[in-house]
């Protein structure tokens, strides 16, 4: 094998080399070149391979261009935290109520209130706009034993064995320093959670609520209420003119029920709650015109040892354990100055009488016009009284 390889090289030694054509060269990568496959991938090499002398050549053409890197992890976003009744409801009232009160007197250090409409109120002492209020003591945790008996409907108000009534019980002690009394409702409460926060926590404690037997969580909020101070009461539905059309609500007391009426519908709506003195009208002018059925329902509130205050449609009505009726509502006209004189009224008239009792709805104006008339009183000669001492016995 190897001699035979020796003998080839030896035969080809000293030849000179054969000369091929250029065009001999090049035909097996022309025959390549011609089938499909070769083709497009030769071609996307040609495409790489330009783009790749072009950037060598004339560099990138960004490269000059300033640059800068940054982390973008985003920071968790504080959660804001929720507006105090106060802020809530007084932002953007201070507006309306710039031109509401004058500068103090200099003669005889009176104060005047003038409003836009011409009306005033006046006392000795400086012109007071509402402070930023602290919770006051609060009253005794409802239920307080021996004051309500179990029922299906929820817990009904009874008169003690010992004599005890939820009408004194529930109510705001008062003391009497020898002015002239001035008490005022705020009702409708429940329904709207800032609106009634806000009532709670922006109203003197004096100044009793009212709230709706349709709210959902209606104990805690006359828990919360009495925590600040407040005595309060529960609306009951009753046939208004106008009704089915103005309906308030399913257990309405029906002046063409009569007592049965009565007798099937006032348990669940006094069970919805404890800790409340009293109960007050929601509308309901054509039931308290109805002897039966109102008679029946007073009846009932006498048994059970509750109050009953009315916003003025059921004047001079006995009945009850004890009875009071407002002498104003003060926001049939919802501005700062029409309630402003409306509170103006009550005040006259405890100033003429002795005592006035005024009632109003809790929309943010009213509360707000309240607040500012209610911490002025004491300097204008009356005293702030809660609903309850306007009371008499039915």
């Amino acid at each position: 094998m190897f001699a035979k390889r020796q003998s080839a090289l030896a035969a080809s030694a000293g030849r000179p080399p054969e000369r091929r054509s250029p065009a001999a060269g090049l035909a097996p990568l022309l025959r390549a070149l011609k089938k499909p496959p070769v083709a497009v991938a030769g071609s996307a090499v040609l495409l790489f391979s330009a783009v790749a002398l072009f950037v060598a050549v004339l560099g990138d053409p960004s490269a000059a261009n300033p640059s800068a890197r940054a982390g973008l992890d985003r920071e968790a976003r504080a959660a804001a935290a929720p507006p105090t009744g106060l802020e809530a409801f007084t932002a953007g009232l201070a507006g309306a109520y710039q031109d509401l009160a004058a500068e103090p007197a200099a003669a005889g250090g009176e104060a005047t209130l003038t409003l836009p409409d011409g009306a005033t109120v006046a006392g000795s002492g400086p012109v007071f706009t509402a402070p930023r209020l602290t919770a006051a003591s609060p009253l005794t945790q409802a239920p307080i034993a021996g004051l309500f008996a179990p029922d299906p409907n929820g817990p009904q108000p009874i008169i003690a064995d010992d004599g005890r009534v939820p009408a004194q019980a529930y109510a705001r002690p008062f003391r009497p320093n020898g002015k002239p009394r001035v008490a005022m409702i705020v009702g409708g409460l429940g329904l709207n959670a800032v609106t009634t926060r806000a009532a709670i926590e922006r109203l003197p404690a004096e100044i009793t609520l009212s709230f709706v037997p349709y709210a959902e969580g209606l104990q805690g909020w006359i828990d919360l209420a009495r925590a600040h101070g407040h005595e309060v009461m529960i609306e009951i539905p009753m046939e208004p003119t106008g009704y089915p059309d103005n309906d308030p609500g399913p257990y309405t007391l029906l002046a063409s029920g009569g007592a049965a009426d009565v007798e099937a519908k006032l348990p669940w709506l006094l069970g919805r709650a404890t800790g409340y003195f009293a109960v007050m009208n929601y509308l309901g002018d054509r039931f308290m015109a109805s002897d039966a059925g109102f008679s029946a329902f007073m009846g009932e509130l006498r048994r059970r040892g509750v109050a009953f205050v009315d916003d003025g449609l059921a004047r001079r009505r006995p009945g009850a354990w004890a009875r009071a009726s407002a002498d104003h509502v003060v926001d049939e006209v919802q501005t700062p100055a029409a309630i402003m004189g409306r509170l103006n009224a009550v005040e006259a008239l405890a100033k003429q009488r002795g005592g006035a009792l005024g009632t109003g709805f809790g929309y943010p104006v009213t509360v707000e016009a309240v607040a500012r008339w209610a911490a002025g009183l004491d300097a204008r000669g009356l005293q702030l009284a809660p609903a309850s001492a306007m009371t008499r016995a039915g």
